[in-house]
């Protein structure tokens, strides 16, 4: 097929998207009475997580919905003390429709209740990382007009340094937490709170891997999310019941989309404040998880630990891996499947333009490094810079287009966008199968004496280089070449490489102009909350410099 542009076929993509909702249980028999309730949630709270938590209260109300340190969660609690918080705060009046709450929580069930008691009052919900700095965090609140926040008792010295006149409430409080607590609001007895007019909108922030974190809101209203979800659950067959494994923080879009999907389906979501490779493990064979949703370097950890560790876990009841927000290297992938059997499913997609293109195992084992393929209801195209499609294998940017696309960010602005389609921001191309790839960042892309270079492309290499452990290259000024490449590489336990070995291992597989021209080994890599790799804004040396050997 000439062209890059992928459209979905509109009958198969009605026939997929009833057979997945049906097969997934997010629809299926009912009692009049919950049927009526049902209804009577959707029309009060819109497709929220509101309306998600009371499907499952209403269906499952004896079924565990969460699962973290602090024990279990069924949906009838759930839903209950949800209600109770929504209710206290709006007596209170501390928040009302309209108002804009702010969650700067870690994974857990407080986190939960929160969101969905500010998604029944028709509350906006800003989802703050946990990465934040005082001054960016103050920055966030400002720009957002947060008028009341919710947040974890650790962060409460961080919020002491910034300015903020709203209202507080502490949540995953010890027994000496500063009041009002999350627990004492939803005590009291308060009156019900009216329903709604409108929804609330969701506010995601952006990686911040270049700056501040932008706000990207989501109306409620007006996302058409029915294709690509239906699309979703009919290739990850999530079925209703099963326990999930949700490692990225629910802050972030890829958490925050499966934990509303465990919501809808009744799954119990299992979650963990800190989740390392040993802890995921054992929550695995613990609770029986049957699908494990993380980020790469969390599947890069797991292959780390040694093999009588992981040959001693309990992870037979795994039947679906999701790995998305940040890239998956093909050599992992290989090892993940080589140890889990063809499990792995990987998800791209953007804060701005949603969920993208799934990579099934098939995929993985046929196109190491592709993302996969649209989904139904999802248009894909690669573009050049006149906006016109480019040929099957030739590079350029990634455009996407869905009911899942936001309308600009709330301080101003927006992607580009060609024929109703949302630029990535990303540089990637179509083979002729039809299977995407994506070879880095437009603003990563290196001209170095006229040469373009796709830093994703030697981070890959080296990446599968036996001696080390991690690894990022990225452009720095050069005076004579505009650009040059530079790299980060930590070095994997127990081995011996030099620079010269990874010069000589780069030049011998993709020439020598490719060599990065700076190399530092440094101890580790800053990484985002959802395990993006911070591109460094300095040039080497101004990390910690350790030698070759580790």
């Amino acid at each position: 097929m000439r062209g890059s542009r992928i459209l979905g076929d509109a009958v198969a993509v009605a026939r997929d998207g009833v057979a997945a909702a049906l097969g997934a249980g997010l629809v299926g028999p009912m009692r009049p009475l919950q049927l009526v309730r049902v209804a009577r949630a959707v029309s009060r709270y819109g497709l929220t997580l509101a309306t998600a938590a009371e499907m499952s209260a209403i269906r499952h109300p004896d079924r565990v919905a969460i699962v973290d340190e602090r024990g279990s969660l069924t949906f009838g609690d759930l839903g209950r003390r949800s209600a109770a918080l929504a209710d206290a705060l709006h007596h209170e009046g501390l928040l009302r429709e309209g108002g804009r709450l702010g969650l700067l929580c870690r994974n857990h069930r407080d986190f939960v209740i929160a969101a969905v008691a500010g998604s029944r009052l028709g509350a906006d919900l800003v989802l703050l990382s946990t990465d934040l700095g005082a001054p960016a965090l103050a920055g966030v609140l400002e720009r957002e007009q947060v008028t009341a926040l919710v947040h974890d008792e650790e962060f409460a010295p961080l919020l002491d340094r910034v300015p903020f006149p709203g209202f507080r409430a502490v949540s995953w409080a010890g027994p000496d937490a500063p009041a009002p607590t999350l627990d004492l609001l939803g005590g009291s007895a308060a009156p019900p709170a009216p329903s709604p007019r409108g929804r609330g909108r969701l506010v995601i922030m952006t990686s911040g891997t270049t700056g501040t974190p932008k706000g990207a809101p989501r109306d409620a209203a007006r996302l058409r999310m029915g294709l690509p979800v239906t699309s979703l659950l009919a290739a990850l067959r999530l079925r209703s019941g099963e326990a999930m494994l949700i490692q990225p923080p629910i802050f972030h879009g890829f958490g925050l989309g499966f934990l509303a999907a465990a919501l809808a389906l009744g799954c119990t979501a299992v979650l963990h404040r800190r989740c390392g490779p040993e802890e995921a493990l054992r929550l695995v064979g613990t609770h029986r998880v049957r699908v494990l949703v993380c980020v790469p370097v969390l599947l890069h950890r797991i292959m780390r630990l040694p093999r009588q560790t992981r040959a001693e876990s309990a992870t037979g009841s795994l039947r679906v891996i999701v790995s998305g927000a940040a890239s998956l290297r093909p050599d992992l992938a290989g090892d993940v499947m080589d140890e889990f059997g063809d499990i792995l499913f990987d998800l791209y997609g953007t804060t701005e333009t949603g969920w993208a293109t799934l990579a099934t195992p098939a995929d993985l084992r046929a196109a190491p490094g592709t993302v996969g393929r649209p989904a139904h209801g999802v248009s894909v195209a690669v573009l050049d810079g006149d906006g016109s499609p480019v040929s099957n294998g030739a590079v350029g940017e990634v455009y996407v287009g869905s009911g899942l696309t936001f309308g600009g960010y709330s301080g101003g602005g927006t992607k580009a966008t060609v024929r109703g389609l949302m630029s990535t921001g990303d540089l990637g191309y179509v083979d002729s199968s039809g299977r995407l790839f994506v070879v880095g960042r437009a603003d990563d892309m290196v001209v170095s004496g006229g040469e373009n270079v796709y830093p994703r492309e030697v981070e890959d290499l080296l990446a599968a280089h036996p001696a080390i452990a991690d690894v990022v290259v990225y452009g720095v000024p050069d005076d004579e070449f505009g650009q040059r490449l530079a790299a980060r590489v930590v070095p994997a336990p127990g081995t011996t490489v030099t620079r010269e070995d990874l010069v000589a291992y780069v030049a011998g597989t993709l020439g020598r102009h490719k060599v990065p021209r700076d190399l530092e080994f440094v101890a580790e890599l800053s990484r985002t909350g959802s395990g993006k790799v911070r591109r460094p804004a300095d040039p080497p040396g101004a990390a910690s410099r350790r030698p070759a050997s580790a």
